[in-house]
């Protein structure tokens, strides 16, 4: 029963050797000579202003989580589209067709906490 997931462990083992390998090799031999210049923090080719870890707004978190949120909705909607026609001929086309109404539902409910909330306004 095992024996048909030994490639993918051969895999596994291969790759992580690999990749311990190349780290080991470039700690062995790269160069190790660290000098003022090389210490210094590296902004598009300027000294840096300011401290460099400052913080940024919440708003920018919250943006790209309303990205991520949004862009697995459409990875969901694809699929029911694409398939949504073979459920029809099978009978089974109302259920289908209610379960995406309750997703897109659920998805409605974060859409209008997030407008309340202001998460699309932008300053």
């Amino acid at each position: 029963m095992l024996f048909q997931y030994i490639a993918i462990a051969i895999l596994l083992v291969l790759t992580t050797a690999v990749g311990v390998i190349a780290v080991s090799l470039g700690a062995l031999f790269g160069p190790k000579r660290d000098t003022k210049r090389k210490q210094m923090p590296y902004e598009s080719g300027m000294v840096p202003i300011g401290k460099g870890t400052r913080r940024m707004p919440v708003r920018f978190y919250l943006i790209a989580v309303l990205f991520i949120l949004f862009d697995i909705e459409v990875i969901f909607f694809l699929p029911w589209a694409v398939s949504f026609r073979k459920y029809i001929e099978n009978g089974m086309g109302t259920f289908i067709f209610l379960e995406m109404l309750v997703f897109i539902g659920i998805l409605l409910v974060g859409y209008v906490y997030a407008w309340k909330k202001g998460a699309f306004e932008w300053e």
